[in-house]
């Protein structure tokens, strides 16, 4: 049966670390030695070091500082790390490689506290562009607004204003979640958008009460806007360096994308091939099913054995974001209760994902964030593998986000081997409005339940789903470890992780949620020596600190990377 290849070529993945430690010099001295450090390994066989070693891209010795040192020769470099933190390097597991290098080169309206604060935003980028020029910008949520707009349709904010201040612009400005996008009166009218537009399935248009469009798409509707958004294409280099710097910066040795189209994925590579990366970069292709069938016999498991660059899943969406009210729920919203959100790909088409999945030895990546797409992920991962008569922990497909579950479902993650990939991040910055979304109770049960997984023995991965949120890890594990809200309140600090948990799960069970826990992921002899040593000790000291420490050092394949001013 073909599909016994496929968890072939995945088991030989899982296996591809043991085929990068040859070709080492005669010396076998180390090329680096790192001592007086506090070394935190994420290896169950030995939990903590003072020192390290590091030769030809590889780590070959971790341990006491004495027997360390003594392995030093002379073309070994010693460095003294005064006692600082050292870890694996961080593997963010879900974020948006290409969106966070382009939001550099547009908007940024992450974290911005009023409508009116965005308006401003857009009057400074009209003054500065020609007339017709188009305006994009990303991180606008009404959720972080201090104050109500003047005018408003629910609880979204009306174009008057925006319009108003760019006359002779299209603007287009993307919600934070990715799941709703905003449009001035120009940009609809330029592509026809009015009260005699349906709304397609799967989305809304958010109208006054004579039906006019009032600026917000929710969900699919927002690729009505598609034509004109889609002609700002940034070079492509720029926006891989940009995001590469970042990563590399805040101590991210490895990116997991999470979704990119197949011509932007061409592009990476060629850039890529070009001049090689130094993040290491896994990406999911989305696309439509037509494209990745031509395309996935060529950028399947792409670039051949290269540890940097790999085409290793696909991404589908079964609905939208809690914030837009489009997290495809089992009730109603109790803030909204004519809804329950949406389905936004056809069951079918994300089982014909899987079938591609299978068939090219990839992973199935399925967004769902309400406890409705949750359940029907879990459901359509249950009857392909039963169909296709393979065992679901073999092939480790994933649920991304998996913010809102019913308490039946939790189990399932386990039996079905599904790995849970989540932000830390997103419980907190969303934790100030969820009861009000889905009700108390509901919250309580079933919201970003991380402890109830862990126990149930579910692989949780972490991340920050970055453009969304800040690419920093530390947000992500300050909010893991503490449930911190901005308000000061905990959200049901009961689903609280460990240090030792949030540290594993943006390392080792990261690595393992890419299938590459035998290469990556601890700081373990014979795996590649990607490291990070931290201006600050996030697990040793108060979790106030956590939020500010940053990497002084990130190692890459044992190269220094990056080096904090």
């Amino acid at each position: 049966m073909k599909y016994l290849s496929v968890i072939k070529t995945l088991l030989l993945a899982a296996m591809s670390g043991l085929f990068f430690f040859t070709g080492c010099s005669s010396d076998q001295s180390p090329d680096l030695i790192i001592t007086n450090a506090h070394i935190v390994t994420v290896d169950e066989s030995l939990p903590e070091a003072e020192a390290i070693a590091l030769r030809d891209g590889i780590i070959i010795a971790v341990g006491d500082a004495a027997t360390i040192e003594a392995m030093a020769g002379r073309r070994t470099e010693v460095k003294d790390a005064q006692g600082r933190l050292i870890t694996p390097g961080f593997i963010d597991a879900h974020a948006h490689f290409w969106g966070v290098g382009s939001l550099r080169l547009q908007l940024d309206l992450l974290g911005k506290p009023s409508w009116q604060s965005i308006v401003d935003a857009v009057a400074e980028a009209v003054d500065q562009a020609e007339p017709g020029a188009l305006i994009v910008g990303r991180g606008w949520h009404q959720n972080d607004w201090h104050e109500a707009p003047a005018r408003m349709v629910g609880d979204l904010p009306h174009h008057e204003k925006l319009s108003a201040v760019s006359p002779h612009n299209p603007v287009i400005l993307t919600h934070a979640s990715g799941h709703m996008t905003f449009a001035n009166a120009y940009a609809m009218a330029q592509l026809g958008i009015t009260a005699e537009t349906p709304d397609p399935a799967g989305g809304e248009i958010v109208r006054e009460a004579d039906g006019s469009p009032a600026g917000p798409f929710r969900q699919r509707a927002s690729n009505l806007l598609a034509p004109l958004r889609n002609t700002w294409e940034p070079d492509m280099a720029q926006v891989v360096r940009m995001a590469e710097r970042e990563a590399l910066s805040l101590g991210i040795t490895t990116f997991g994308d999470a979704g990119t189209p197949v011509h932007h994925i061409r592009e990476m590579m060629r850039v890529h091939e070009q001049d090689p990366l130094q993040v290491r970069l896994h990406l999911m292709v989305r696309d439509r099913t037509d494209v990745m069938t031509e395309a996935l016999p060529e950028l399947a498991g792409a670039i051949a054995g290269d540890p940097y660059f790999r085409v290793s899943g696909i991404k589908r969406a079964i609905d939208g974001a809690l914030g837009t009210h489009g997290a495809w729920m089992l009730e109603p919203y109790a803030d909204n209760p004519g809804t329950a959100g949406f389905n936004t790909t056809p069951l079918e088409t994300i089982r014909e994902a899987g079938e591609l999945a299978l068939e090219h030895g990839l992973q199935l990546a399925v967004h769902a964030i309400g406890d409705r797409g949750n359940r029907e992920a879990l459901d359509l991962y249950e009857a392909l593998f039963e169909e296709h008569g393979v065992y679901g922990p073999y092939l480790r497909w994933r649920i991304e986000h998996a913010q809102n579950l019913h308490p039946d479902d939790v189990p399932r993650f386990r039996e079905l081997g599904v790995v849970a990939a989540m932000q830390g991040v997103h419980a907190t910055s969303d934790g100030p409005w969820v009861a009000r979304r889905i009700s108390e109770a509901r919250a309580q049960r079933g919201a970003y339940i991380w402890r109830t997984l862990l126990e149930n023995d579910v692989v949780i991965i972490n991340g920050t789903d970055a453009p969304v949120e800040r690419l920093n890890p530390m947000h992500s594990f300050h909010s893991s470890v503490t449930r911190l809200m901005p308000t000061g309140d905990i959200f049901f600090g009961e689903q609280v992780m460990t240090r030792e948990e949030a540290l594993r799960s943006y390392t080792l069970d990261s690595a393992y949620g890419i299938f590459r826990e035998n290469d990556l992921g601890s700081l373990t002899p014979g795996k590649f020596a990607d490291l990070v040593i931290w201006s600050g000790d996030f697990m040793r000291d108060d979790t106030e600190t956590i939020r500010d420490i940053l990497p002084l050092t990130t190692l890459v394949g044992g190269r220094v990377v990056y080096t904090a001013p």
